[in-house]
């Protein structure tokens, strides 16, 4: 059985980011980057998944070759080896799925594990765009993840609480922050991943056009929290709640 799993190199979890003096974007040099911590977890729950039957694990990437270091990370985790699909701009939630819908009619896996969505843009997309353009079955935000030979069961977050799904492969699944913990990577198996496959393609090579869609027309720092006010009493306090409109 085969699991392949997209990640995706962002900016650290640890950074603060900091928007261009243009506002074109979130300055990106000499910064930190790693890979996307839902993906982590999609790549940890694949390892584990070693011991149900799941004997070949791929871990995609779509960006540029800096994008290497990322996939060489989930190789030291215990991936056995990897695609990495260069494109020195950015490419959309959409040509993301559109690619990696090529890329699985070519490898054929079983399963699909992402993360839920990336912390750079926060879109939560390509999971199910990529279920939609397969026509599979999908089961988002998995905090439990059980597999047999041909279906998976899923417990996933839900607003009201929890639920189970029982989809029959192939099948997609996005990772939530519960599902596990994901390992470090030892340092014998970091010289290891050295020496593990890692093809690279072009979306060119996959007859994918990944132009942009959307124009970003600018980027702006959150707006600073105006300071608080102290009150002398409950008196007080009331008075000012009212004034707002918040106490009658």
């Amino acid at each position: 059985m085969k699991v392949m799993v997209p990640v995706k190199r962002v900016l650290d979890y640890n950074v603060k980011p900091r928007v261009k003096a243009d506002g074109t974007g979130v300055d990106l040099a000499n910064v930190k980057m790693s890979m996307n911590p839902f993906d982590e977890i999609a790549v940890e729950e694949a390892i584990r998944l070693k011991d149900k039957g799941v004997t070949e694990i791929v871990v995609v990437s779509i960006g540029e070759q800096k994008s290497q270091e990322t996939l060489r990370t989930a190789l030291a985790m215990g991936a056995d080896r990897a695609i990495l699909v260069v494109s020195e701009d950015r490419v959309e939630p959409l040509g993301v799925a559109k690619l990696l819908q090529a890329i699985v009619a070519e490898e054929k896996p079983d399963l699909i594990i992402l993360g839920k969505q990336a912390i750079d843009d926060d879109n939560n997309q390509t999971g199910q765009m990529l279920a939609g353009l397969m026509g599979v079955g999908q089961a988002t935000f998995a905090s439990k993840v059980e597999l047999t030979a041909d279906s998976v069961t899923v417990t996933r977050e839900v607003d009201g609480g929890s639920e189970t799904e029982t989809l029959t492969l192939p099948a997609i699944i996005t990772v939530d922050l519960r599902l596990n913990e994901p390992r470090y990577a030892s340092l014998p198996n970091i010289m290891k991943a050295k020496s593990k496959p890692m093809a690279q393609k072009t979306p060119g090579d996959y007859g994918v056009d990944v132009t942009p869609r959307v124009t970003t027309l600018k980027v702006v720092e959150p707006a600073k929290r105006s300071a608080g006010v102290k009150v002398a009493d409950v008196d007080e306090l009331v008075a000012k709640l009212k004034a707002m409109g918040v106490a009658k």
